[in-house]
């Protein structure tokens, strides 16, 4: 009896010492200044050679402009700043417009400009980009736009199957963590099972396309044990959209594995979230970052985890402790170390601010 005490005090004390750890962070951030610094990167970006593409389009990336997409939709909250501002704006219509040109525009990258199958893996990898930032857009709206279902036609044309990636589509491989890589497919998926799952008007249930929702949950259920916690991450964000993508065990052995990781100053690390090593040899950061901190904390409240957790607190704490001046979130490279000042080295903090606003705006 007095060795149960004494564990139950020391939970109690460690639960007292996160808690107050927490109570004593700012309770607010600064949400303009996140809005501007995603918006000058965005701008950034669409006017950069390097992401140009055809009929004046330009690349839908992973770390900029998909996460810009879903935070500054979060972000446009009350009664004033509901539309789109003029950088949104034209991002969505770059998508708009590959969607409905999608048989006559070059993919990102091609199997002449590079090597097979990268014509097949840009297809597949903006195919599913595409429908996200539209069924994103939409959802808010409440009603599927006629674009945005050709956005999804497009989706299902291109997924797989039959074979080991049955269910997943085509997605780019450079070798680059943690999107493009050979088992960022996974990550893929998970993001298209969110795009269905965000769609408004039930657009998961439809009749037409059951064959093909199905074997992305099976996909999503039976390739999820054997992949990084990173990936996992998503599909759990997943799971929270289109039920049935994994099963109770799973979400919960997400969740578990998760909370274990959790840093003694409340944040996350994402080099801890996978088996990930440099390419250029120097030392991963291993330290709390905003992209960590702000995926693990959204895909938590998503998950049904109590708002008065505190590890939940404490995530969302460091989060608001971690602000910079100019109203991003740090976050490093898992791939070189980069100048953190440079544009290619703000590619991470670019994602990091992103999903940091998603964590803060989740509750609200």
């Amino acid at each position: 009896m007095r060795i149960q005490m004494m564990r139950f005090g020391a939970i109690g004390l460690a639960g007292c010492l996160l808690a107050g750890l927490a109570a004593q962070e700012p309770d607010t951030w600064n949400r303009e200044a996140a809005a501007a610094y995603l918006d000058a990167r965005q701008a950034w970006w669409m006017d950069w050679p390097t992401a140009a593409r055809d009929r004046g389009t330009f690349c839908v990336s992973c770390h900029t402009t998909t996460p810009y997409a879903l935070a500054r939709t979060a972000l446009r909250t009350g009664a004033t700043g509901t539309m789109p501002g003029a950088v949104e704006r034209r991002l969505l219509e770059n998508v708009e417009t590959r969607v409905t040109a999608w048989h006559g525009v070059e993919p990102f990258y091609s199997d002449e400009q590079f090597r097979p199958p990268k014509t097949s893996e840009s297809r597949g990898t903006e195919a599913i980009l595409n429908a996200l930032i539209l069924a994103n857009r939409d959802a808010r709206a409440g009603s599927l736009s006629k674009i945005t279902r050709q956005a999804f036609d497009n989706l299902w044309a291109l997924q797989v199957p039959t074979g080991d990636a049955a269910g997943a589509w085509p997605w780019l491989n450079f070798r680059l963590e943690p999107w493009e890589t050979a088992a960022a497919q996974y990550y893929g998926a998970a993001l298209a099972a969110v795009a269905v799952g965000s769609a408004p008007g039930g657009y998961g249930s439809t009749a037409g396309i059951q064959t093909q929702v199905a074997r992305l949950r099976e996909y999503l259920r039976r390739e999820a044990d054997t992949q990084h916690l990173f990936n996992r991450l998503t599909a759990l964000w997943a799971s929270t959209l289109l039920p049935g993508s994994l099963d109770a065990h799973q979400r919960q052995a997400i969740i578990d594995e998760t909370l274990r990781l959790q840093r003694e100053d409340g944040g996350w690390s994402l080099a801890l979230l996978g088996t990930f090593e440099r390419s250029d040899g120097t030392p991963l950061d291993t330290g709390s970052d905003g992209y960590a901190t702000g995926l693990v904390t959204y895909a938590l409240q998503r998950a049904g985890v109590a708002p008065d957790d505190a590890r939940l607190v404490n995530g969302l704490a460091w989060l608001r402790r971690h602000q910079d001046a100019d109203g991003s979130w740090p976050a490093s490279s898992l791939n070189k170390d980069r100048d953190p000042a440079s544009d290619r080295g703000r590619f991470m903090r670019d994602v990091a601010t992103a999903y940091a606003v998603l964590a803060l705006t989740a509750g609200s």
